[in-house]
């Protein structure tokens, strides 16, 4: 039994779920309305029906008085018929509940009639009647009405007929007031449950398609109203929920991205100064291996070995240096302290430490700085951005001259341009200058002792600056570097 009532319960939960909460909302209070009216049309009905039943007795009951005042029962009719009461039947009593006079019959009952319902309550309080009784001494259907006064009662009883029925039956315009009342409800009803049922069909909806994880935004507005300003918060709190999420996807997958991007370069700079490491230590190797296989080598061969090992291991300890420079700037940035300086100051000294060198190799150096640059950074880290532009010019370019000078200056950055006057670089080489041990002539820059970080360290010190540096051939021959520094 229970595994056949199981299906049939849920089919009549799919049928049930099918109707509409504003539907289902309305039904009920149709229902509640109905119920509400129908109970109001009972209790008007009851009432104004024992209303017009006790407007009745009193009549009746006029007709009692009189008849105990002593104008006897014969003027009973008479005073019956100017109320327009037809048919009036008229009982005397005595407090035995024997009948003395009745006008309807040729001879008297017998028998006690204190338990009628109008009698026993006459003999109670005085007066009584009952709507609706057969009599059971002519099988007929009267409303009487008693009352009594001394040691008699006088009963009066009209027998129902079409005109009785009419005079106690409740009109019916309180009826139809009463359906044109519950009609008006209902409407008035449907409008609130249909605006309701739309709140909460939105909100179904929302909550759908929030369980699904879809995107929501607060496009449509709600009604300006307490439950639409309640819907309207929640769609904008879940928006901004989830826009909190995809923020914090967002920068997890940057910081991922960028956690593999540091593994990478490590693993690189690992592999390149590995590389890098093998020539001079190979140079030296052999050097040195042919001072200790030769004693008998000539002094000028022997100084010539030696030099060559001391060249080796200067170029050793540049890379080193440079290794350890772009290490603290990848991985020390926010450790590196700062402060006001200024750029000029740090570019003259640049410029007075490697003028001797310039010199020897035929190179002129302009710096037209002559303003103060002040900007927040690290003193040490400037100087090897600008010594590293200088010697990289003065080893690959090529050329005479290099040139530094002030650009576009802000309250928020400074901008200064270096270039040389040199051949430049191959444009497939523009966007890899910066890059780690990358070199557009690999012999030359070897031969040169460099190390294959100069640009890299020179970017990367900028960066750490707020800044950005960007490269270009000139028309008229050589490279110019623009470098932007933030002032903050």
């Amino acid at each position: 039994m229970a595994g056949r009532s199981s299906p049939a319960r849920a089919t009549d939960m799919a049928s049930s779920n099918k109707i509409s909460y504003a539907h289902r909302l309305f039904l009920w209070l149709v229902v509640y309305s109905c119920l509400l009216g129908g109970s109001m049309i009972v209790y008007q009905y009851f009432r104004e029906r024992q209303y017009k039943a006790d407007e009745f007795n009193e009549a009746l009951q006029v007709v009692n008085a009189h008849i105990l005042s002593g104008y006897g029962p014969g003027l009973a009719v008479d005073f019956a018929r100017e109320y327009s009461i037809d048919d009036l039947r008229v009982s005397i009593i005595d407090l035995h509940g024997n009948v003395l006079y009745d006008n309807s019959l040729d001879s008297l009952p017998y028998g006690d009639h204190r338990q009628r319902e109008e009698i026993a309550s006459a003999l109670l309080c005085g007066s009584g009647y009952s709507v609706r009784r057969v009599s059971d001494t002519t099988g007929d259907t009267y409303f009487y009405s008693a009352r009594r006064e001394g040691d008699f009662i006088v009963r009066t009883a009209v027998p129902y007929s079409v005109t009785l029925l009419e005079l106690l039956t409740p009109g019916k315009n309180f009826l139809w007031t009463m359906f044109a009342i519950i009609a008006v409800v209902c409407t008035i009803g449907y409008l609130a449950t249909r605006r309701l049922g739309l709140h909460v069909s939105r909100l179904k909806d929302f909550a759908a398609r929030a369980e699904r994880g879809e995107r929501i935004y607060d496009t449509t507005p709600f009604p300006h109203d307490e439950l639409g300003d309640i819907s309207s918060n929640i769609v904008r709190l879940y928006a901004k929920l989830q826009q909190a999420i995809s923020d914090r996807d967002k920068e997890h997958a940057a910081a991922l991205r960028e956690e593999k991007n540091k593994i990478e370069i490590k693993r690189r700079l690992t592999g390149n100064i590995n590389h890098e490491l093998k020539t001079p230590l190979a140079s030296m190797s052999v050097c040195l291996e042919s001072i200790i296989t030769h004693e008998d080598m000539p002094v000028a061969k022997r100084r010539e070995f030696v030099e060559r090992c001391f060249i080796n291991c200067e170029r050793l300890r540049k890379l080193l240096d440079d290794v350890s420079l772009i290490t603290r700037l990848d991985e020390g940035g926010d450790v590196i302290t700062k402060e006001v300086i200024n750029i000029a100051d740090v570019v003259r000294d640049v410029c007075d430490d490697l003028s001797a060198m310039a010199a020897e190799r035929g190179f002129e150096i302009v710096n037209r700085l002559d303003t103060p640059l002040p900007v927040k950074g690290n003193r040490e880290i400037i100087s090897s951005i600008f010594t590293n532009l200088i010697t990289n010019a003065l080893s690959y370019s090529g050329g005479t001259m290099v040139e530094i000078i002030s650009g576009d200056v802000s309250p928020q950055r400074v901008t200064v341009i270096f270039r040389d006057n040199g051949a430049g670089v191959g444009e497939e080489h523009i966007g890899h200058i910066f890059e780690r041990f990358y070199r557009v002539d690999k012999g030359r820059s070897r031969r040169q002792g460099g190390t294959g970080l100069g640009l890299s360290i020179v970017r990367n010190g900028i960066a750490l600056h707020h800044g950005s540096i960007t490269a270009e051939n000139l028309r008229s021959g050589g490279l110019q570097f623009t470098m932007t520094f933030s002032r903050n």
